[in-house]
């Protein structure tokens, strides 16, 4: 198979819920997520609150996410990466906005050594994170009918165009349509998407 053939193989795996895909995909580009989060990490605060593993958790865990629920569509492995490190800046960015918001004092936080509660190795991994298949069916069931169907399309790898010709609708707003309610539900769960 030649390396578009099997990125997109790949990507199919994935986007099917495939925990084996998953751990490949997280094989191969889990270290270049974790390096552009590190690059970004250069405040020694910011450091003692977050671990870059934590955030590498989050992107990817994102990431797994909406790709299963149709949002993504990449044909090569630049495409990914640069999917990714963009991911993995903003989490960083994000961060470091609710840091500041919330006007941490560092002297407090590690005067009781409260910071080292959530040093990695305690949270699940990537790949248990991804073979929890209770994410994707806590997303499905708070989509509407129309949402999910979308999403269940997109997962099966239609382009947005043949959903628009099949619905009569505009496919920009489909797709839109589809982030809005990701976005929604991702809010009621709670989670950073």
């Amino acid at each position: 198979m030649s390396e578009p053939t099997s990125f997109l193989a790949l990507m199919q795996r994935v986007r099917s819920g495939e925990a084996k895909a998953a751990e490949e995909l997280l094989r191969q580009y889990e270290p270049t997520v974790r390096r552009a989060i590190r690059v970004r990490m250069v405040n020694p605060s910011l450091r003692r609150t977050v671990d870059s593993m934590d955030l590498c958790q989050s992107v990817m865990g994102s990431f797994f996410v909406r790709t299963a629920l149709g949002q993504y569509e990449l044909s090569s492995p630049e495409q990914l990466i640069g999917l990714l490190v963009k991911l993995a800046r903003n989490k960083v960015a994000d961060h470091v906005r609710r840091e500041h918001a919330q006007l941490r004092d560092r002297r407090r936080t590690d005067a009781d050594g409260a910071a080292l509660d959530f040093v990695a190795g305690r949270q699940e991994s990537p790949s248990q994170i991804v073979a929890g298949a209770e994410i994707l069916d806590q997303f499905r069931v708070r989509l509407s009918a129309e949402e999910r169907y979308l999403a269940e399309q997109r997962a099966q790898g239609r382009e947005w165009n043949e959903l628009a010709a099949e619905l009569r609708q505009n496919a920009e707003a489909l797709r839109k349509q589809l982030q809005r309610a990701v976005d929604r539900v991702a809010e009621e769960l709670g989670m950073e998407l």
